[in-house]
């Protein structure tokens, strides 16, 4: 066990040290204000506070840690060895930036509390981020500095033996519209036609009714593909189903369809299945009930997942709507068009309220790859390169590699050609140690 004295015990001090010590490194941690109990401690042990007490493990800490609320944080990024970091710490430290404050800016998302500029969905962007400003969106530098630290520790204390974790794989499947022209209904079906001949697209008229007709396969029923893919792997995908109401945002086919039901609970026979919140759901917890309690009525089971619609977040709202609905994991944070860590790490952490300053049973589990962001990259070689490389990232901190692929992803679409082979490829990753 390691033991931590410090001036000050603090819940932000707790939650930090907690994640990177026990999440991250497994290494149990306690904490004390009292010099005789950290003296007399014979394991493990740092001081963790403005000044040495003597010639120990310490390293300085800045106030962000023994602060509330929200303040003007100078956050002045320098390069660390093959990294970087801010927060720097001075001479006298074991090491020269405080990991820890510096963790804790990035995992309780503290920049996007600040004032920023939103997307059209009023989403907060890669650009917007200290990650990305700074040139390590492409780094999980939480789990860095963590494999910093415990190397520090190993040169202090060498005869201690650290526990190793296992780097894995997470795939998302998001689904927020099964099917592209089947159970869409009568009234959709003659407006989805008339617009289709309204601007001449007669391709699309005649790869509707082929598919109404039986003659062809719905361009979006991928399912039984990906079904075989997780047959043949020892994890477990996880399907995010979109079960809300029809609306500008989100054009789902309609819960009430009874073969809709049944490729849910279908799909539930082999992975894991979690909610896909609408658009409204975002802002309105009734909504978002409402949704929940439907996919439980499906699935038989207490709702565990959820995943936000156009991935957007509004802190703390919607993360304090989660934990109120006893929903206990997300899979929303993540950058839409940027390949990256959106909040340093590839560990799952749980949300830290900065409002109310107290840790929330609501798990964070950031996606790291988005279909979408690796559209920008014209050749399959370049989407290759990308992902290899930010599989290689998570996997030298033996972190969880998370994608978000959709269900119409895995079609004959010329858009997501050999996006098929990506996913192999990050199959493949979890059995490369």
């Amino acid at each position: 066990m390691l033991l931590v004295y410090t001036h000050k015990i603090t819940p932000r001090l707790r939650y930090i040290f907690k994640q990177v010590c026990t999440r991250i490194l497994d290494i149990p941690v306690s904490f004390t204000t009292t010099i005789e109990e950290f003296i007399a401690h014979d394991s493990l042990k740092m001081s963790y506070t403005r000044q040495p007490l003597g010639k120990e493990f310490f390293i300085r800490s800045n106030e962000l840690l023994f602060e509330q609320g929200l303040s003007d944080i100078e956050t002045k990024v320098s390069d660390w060895e093959d990294t970087k970091c801010f927060f720097s710490n001075g001479e006298q430290s074991a090491l020269p930036f405080d990991i820890f404050a510096a963790s804790f800016y990035l995992l309780s998302r503290y920049e996007e509390y600040l004032p920023h500029v939103k997307d059209e969905f009023g989403r907060f962007t890669a650009e917007e981020s200290l990650a990305f400003n700074n040139g390590f969106l492409r780094q999980p530098v939480v789990d860095i500095w963590a494999y910093k630290f415990k190397k520090a520790l190993q040169e202090q204390y060498p005869d201690f033996i650290f526990e190793e974790r296992d780097f894995k794989v997470t795939p998302i499947i998001d689904v927020p519209k099964a099917y592209s022209y089947k159970l869409n209904g009568i009234m959709r079906t003659i407006g989805g036609t008339l617009s289709d001949l309204f601007r001449l697209r007669l391709k699309n008229v005649y790869k509707r009714y082929s598919v109404l007709f039986g003659l062809k396969h719905d361009p979006f029923d991928t399912f039984k593909y990906i079904i075989n893919k997780q047959k043949q792997v020892k994890f477990k995908f996880i399907f995010f189903f979109l079960v809300g109401d029809f609306s500008t945002y989100d054009k789902n086919i309609n819960v009430q369809k009874s073969k809709f039901v049944s490729l849910i609970k279908q799909v539930g026979d082999y992975s894991k299945i979690g909610l896909k919140a609408s658009f409204f759901a975002l802002n309105n917890i009734s909504i978002l009930k409402t949704e929940k309690l439907r996919m439980e009525s499906i699935i038989n089971q207490d709702l565990k997942a959820s995943r936000q619609s156009y991935s957007k977040l509004n802190l703390p709202e919607s993360y304090r709507n989660l934990v109120e609905l006893e929903i206990t994991e997300d899979y929303t944070m993540g950058y839409i068009n940027h390949i990256g860590f959106r909040a340093g790490t590839c560990t799952p952490f749980f949300f830290y309220d900065l409002d109310y300053e107290v840790q929330t049973p609501l798990r964070i589990n950031t996606y790291h790859v988005l279909d979408y962001a690796l559209l920008k990259y014209q050749s399959l070689l370049d989407k290759k390169m990308h992902l290899n490389q930010i599989i290689s990232a998570v996997k030298n901190v033996n972190g969880e590699f998370v994608s978000v692929f959709h269900n119409y992803t895995f079609s004959a679409s010329e858009t997501w050609k050999n996006y098929k082979e990506l996913f192999n490829i990050i199959l493949d990753a979890a059995n490369k140690k």
